[in-house]
């Protein structure tokens, strides 16, 4: 650095926006805002995804993969040895690079020369998006910065912790300043996977049930949730048919609520992979059995070999058992390489269990360029009707009518018959329900259940709740780090 001349460093650059003289008009606003939303894509998006995180540290998963290091962040928290060494920093530094974004785009939009009803919709998108992005940090983290205005590099190093509720308060202020700019249906054709009302009453109703604020997480969900079984006023209905969740096609369906894309169009390679230019669903080649290959003459289902993490546990295994559910959420094959039908290489700590829901076939490969395991198309749900029926019951203090009928209707939905309505009877169906799907860790740390629950795994109460502040975001910072760590 000191040998480079100054000469050298300053580059007049030649058609390049710069920040200072972007966002000047809609199209400009409209690629801000695309910015924005791409963060979103964390939830299954590179090897740091959300949902291989959650349910590597859930009772119902071991983290697999190819040996007791690979993935060495998973692991520690499989196991609960996660230090400030090994927690993979993009669990801060994607979601703050979001709010960087959006605070960014929140100054610059009052100057936009745009329709004024669209430049509403686009600063509530971008609100909302926000409390998403707090919500998730504040939920892994708790003891985070709260930054609302962009600040420079400088700034960054000087920045304190703020009270958890105050997070929380800015949270709640940006979803329910969102809500009424807001369309209430979508235009599929145009855009799909944008914020509704809908989505952002839900996320809403779960940023008050997580403050134990049930009466009006309640309000939330019943507004969304509609008479349990039927269509909603936002017109969200629980699919007739459970597999057909798992469909790789069947997007933005009737129970999508908050439903998150992938393409296997982008054409990803590995020097896009992890960067944050990839558009491709990473979850469905990490949970596919290594070195998976159907024999002569098999019958066996023909998936594409993955790399064998998300193991699922015995511990789901035997509560899925003999539930409507478990063909469409595990694949049993160990069970299969017995028969002589299929042959795999065993994932650390396998049980031959497989999350069948994000497990890819062959056909499902991409054709494209790129990398083909960087390309999967598989979209997940953020958020879909059979969780919130379930929160709101839970928000109901799992009792009364209707909280019965929300149990009701989503176990009659498989085939099952009605049991008691209580707070025990509505976590047990939202494990098997929501399998999986990246909800396990949270509702049992909410709950007041992990300390119990994750015992064998090494959970220590009071401690791993929350994850470790990264190292890299402590250094020359006036961060602390969270207790115990």
């Amino acid at each position: 650095m000191a040998s480079c001349s100054k000469d050298y460093l300053e580059v007049d650059p030649e058609g390049t926006a710069l920040e200072e003289n972007y966002y000047k008009t809609a199209e400009e606003a409209y690629s801000g805002l695309v910015a924005v939303y791409d963060i979103i894509g964390k939830q299954a998006k590179g090897f740091e995804n959300m949902i291989t995180l959650l349910n590597s540290g859930s009772d119902d998963h071991y983290t697999g993969g190819g040996s007791s290091s690979d993935g060495s962040q998973l692991q520690a928290f499989s196991n609960y040895t996660i230090s400030e060494s090994t927690v993979a920093e993009s669990y801060w530094d994607d979601f703050y690079q979001g709010i960087f974004r959006a605070n960014t785009l929140l100054v610059k939009l009052p100057d936009v020369d745009m329709d004024d009803t669209l430049k509403a919709r686009y600063t509530a998108e971008t609100k909302a998006l926000r409390a998403i992005y707090y919500f998730e940090l504040v939920r892994l983290f708790e003891n985070i910065p709260l930054i609302t205005t962009p600040l420079t590099t400088d700034e960054y190093y000087t920045v304190l912790q703020a009270d958890p509720t105050d997070v929380y308060a800015q949270i709640e202020t940006d979803l329910i300043e969102a809500i009424n700019d807001l369309p209430v249906t979508l235009e599929l054709s145009t855009e799909a996977g944008r914020l509704s009302q809908g989505a952002v009453k839900a996320m809403l109703g779960k940023v008050y049930l997580y403050q134990d604020k049930n009466t009006l997480a309640a309000e939330q969900f019943a507004a969304i949730n509609g008479t349990p079984g039927s269509t909603s006023d936002y017109g969200y209905k629980l699919l007739d048919d459970f597999s057909a969740l798992w469909e790789v096609d069947n997007t933005y369906n009737s129970e999508s609520i908050l439903e998150i894309a992938y393409t296997d169009a982008s054409n990803a390679d590995w020097s896009n992979w992890g960067y944050g230019d990839d558009e491709g669903n990473s979850l469905n080649v990490m949970v596919g059995p290594r070195g998976f290959v159907r024999t002569s003459g098999s019958t066996a289902p023909d998936y594409a070999t993955g790399w064998g993490f998300n193991i699922i546990t015995q511990s789901l295994y035997d509560a899925l058992e003999g539930d409507p559910r478990f063909d469409e959420t595990i694949e049993d094959i160990g069970a299969l390489a017995e028969a002589g039908q299929v042959e795999y290489e065993k994932s650390y700590q396998d049980t031959g269990y497989f999350l069948k829901k994000f497990m890819p076939l062959t056909e499902d490969v991409s054709t494209g360029g790129g990398a083909t395991v960087l390309n999967y198309k598989q979209h997940v749900y953020m958020i879909r009707l059979a969780d919130t029926y379930l929160l709101e019951a839970e928000a109901l203090g799992g009792t009364g009518t209707r909280a019965q009928a929300l149990l009701d209707a989503v176990r009659a939905r498989v085939g099952l018959s009605s049991v008691t309505v209580s707070l025990d009877a509505i976590y047990a169906e939202r494990r098997l329900e929501l399998a999986g799907e990246g909800h396990r860790w949270y509702d049992l740390v909410r709950t007041g259940r992990a300390a119990s629950a994750l015992a064998e795994k090494g959970f220590v109460a009071g401690k791993n709740e929350i994850l470790p502040i990264p190292l890299a975001e402590l250094e020359n910072t006036l961060l602390v780090q969270n207790p115990n760590y």
